[in-house]
């Protein structure tokens, strides 16, 4: 019984492993727009929710803007932890910093949107932007349900939503790496958990990871 429950559980493991391989993109000129990159800036995140209870607009746009300052605060969590191990060949900008530069700019969550990212990286003062995007049906931030059954496959009711963080070059505006993926209660119970995970399951990809680009030197 612990042998076969060991083996679902690394079946399981390698089946999002490998999945989280196939929604991850990476351009063909990341070395070459990255080489020179020192400092990268993570924006709020931008969410739509789409809730089952009935609110009001202005009420959905502050959540909306919660959930995505959320993603941010947990992004900045994970690679401070990473960093910390040394594990990046690249600095993060505090995150306080990058919404006081901003806030200094007049840009706002309900308008950061339509700054191009060679824009709020001149802004910021930083070689590349992570940004992203939440469409959640659920607060996430909040948490999520943790009872689980194989019948909520079925019925549709552990899909949550879907995120996409995305890093760009800021003298270019580029798209160099992007991973998706959808949010289900395997997920993570809240957002820094869920961020946790699947950065965790992506880092082999993860293109400022030290130990991948000594690999590729090698290579």
């Amino acid at each position: 019984m612990i042998l076969k429950k060991l083996f679902l559980t690394t079946f399981v493991f390698i089946g999002l492993l490998i999945n989280a391989q196939k929604n991850i993109y990476e351009s063909s000129r990341f070395d070459q727009l990255s080489e020179e990159h020192e400092v990268l800036a993570i924006i709020p995140f931008l969410a739509k929710l789409e809730l089952e209870q009935t609110i009001s607009k202005d009420e959905l746009i502050q959540l909306a803007k919660r959930e995505g300052y959320a993603v941010q605060d947990a992004l900045e969590t994970y690679f401070s932890r990473r960093k910390k191990r040394k594990k990046f060949n690249v600095e993060f900008q505090n995150i306080d910093d990058t919404n006081a530069l901003l806030a200094q700019n007049n840009i706002t969550y309900s308008n950061i949107d339509i700054y191009t990212i060679k824009q709020l990286a001149e802004i910021l003062n930083v070689d590349g932007v992570i940004s992203g995007n939440l469409d959640l049906n659920i607060l996430l931030s909040k948490g999520v349900p943790t009872n689980f059954s194989f019948l909520d496959y079925f019925n549709g009711s552990s899909d949550y939503g879907r995120i996409g963080i995305k890093i760009s070059d800021g003298a270019s505006g580029k798209l160099l790496w992007k991973y998706e993926k959808q949010i289900n209660k395997k997920t993570g119970k809240n957002t820094s958990e869920l961020i946790d995970k699947m950065m965790k399951l992506a880092s082999k990809k993860f293109p400022y990871d030290k130990e991948k680009k000594r690999k590729k030197r090698k290579a």
